[in-house]
């Protein structure tokens, strides 16, 4: 699985005129499932989504995570960050998992962060959506299960 995650201010994603997932201050996830990725990977990196120290303590160190903070999670499902473009003009997605794998990989990680007491939103799998936010720091980091194990 591989992960980009955003710290926010505010985040939300619509399909079309609908608002189907915001937050306030949280962590703005953009997932995409792997073909080949496990429950291993689900447990990895929804414990390093919600652990992760990157929100700032009362000296203005990054020493608190989402669930220390109460924050929530949009989690986001995008295939394309599984894109290979070392090759050609046109990215291959061979990578990424087969669509219904992807998705039951998907709703396994958005309910484990919910077991974890965290509010979660989403968008929908494999639907067209604009997802706003406001990246506070900026922090942005890309997490990989592949590269933990």
């Amino acid at each position: 699985m591989r992960a980009v995650i955003q710290r926010v201010s505010k985040s939300e994603v619509r399909i079309g005129s609908e608002t189907a997932g915001k937050i306030e201050r949280g962590l703005c996830v953009l997932l995409g499932v792997e073909a080949g990725d496990t429950l291993d990977d689900i447990n990895w990196l929804s414990a390093k989504v919600a652990e992760l120290r990157i929100f700032e303590n009362s000296e203005g160190k990054m020493n608190l995570s989402v669930k220390d903070i109460g924050g929530s999670i949009l989690v986001v499902s995008q295939f394309t960050l599984l894109g290979d473009c070392r090759k050609g003009r046109r990215p291959s997605f061979d990578r990424a998992a087969p669509p219904d794998i992807a998705e039951s990989m998907y709703l396994a990680l958005v309910q484990k962060l919910k077991d974890m007491g965290i509010s979660v939103q989403t968008g929908k799998f494999a639907a067209k959506m604009d997802v706003k936010l406001v990246n506070d720091g900026p922090v942005t980091l890309i997490l990989d299960s592949r590269k933990n194990f």
